[in-house]
């Protein structure tokens, strides 16, 4: 049985421009999204991370380090799922976090309700009371992230911790 030499070109033709079709689809994908993600970054100013820490609980340092964590990792996992592609704005533009403080659980509400109006991603954490707070104590908001110039119109009155 002889193969015909015309068939045997035209199926390795036919292998090549599929695999070249689908080697342009990957990398106009690629593009696309690499695209987006400038666009994303010449629009848009500075992504941060705000976490809003209470004062009036006399937390120690390591608390207030652990609290702060607690809200960072919340944030974030919120922004997986709500706003993927701020989050990588916000990965690959340094991760910037900012602690900032109040003495007032009043404010933090009205903060944390602010921030939701605006769509703004946020992390209300309640402490378990094992050690230094009474229980169910909100400690921490984080807020973000997203850009520095929204995220401001809600926390730019506080001061830093």
């Amino acid at each position: 049985m002889e193969l015909n030499f015309s068939f045997l070109t035209g199926l390795g033709c036919g292998i090549c421009i599929g695999i070249s079709l689908l080697a342009l689809k990957r990398y106009f994908g690629a593009a696309a999204e690499a695209t987006k993600a400038v666009r994303k970054f010449a629009s848009d100013s500075e992504y941060k991370l705000v976490l809003v820490v209470r004062t009036d609980l006399n937390m120690s340092k390591g608390k207030i380090a652990a609290q702060c964590s607690h809200a960072a990792v919340g944030a974030f996992e919120k922004a997986q799922k709500k706003d993927p592609e701020g989050l990588k704005v916000w990965q690959h533009t340094g991760q910037a976090k900012v602690a900032l403080k109040t003495d007032s659980l009043d404010e933090v509400k009205q903060i944390c309700d602010n921030a939701k109006k605006m769509g703004l991603i946020t992390s209300l954490i309640r402490d378990a009371g094992r050690t230094q707070i009474a229980p169910n104590s909100i400690t921490v908001l984080g807020v973000g992230p997203a850009p520095k110039d929204i995220i401001d119109k809600v926390t730019g009155h506080l001061k830093l911790l």
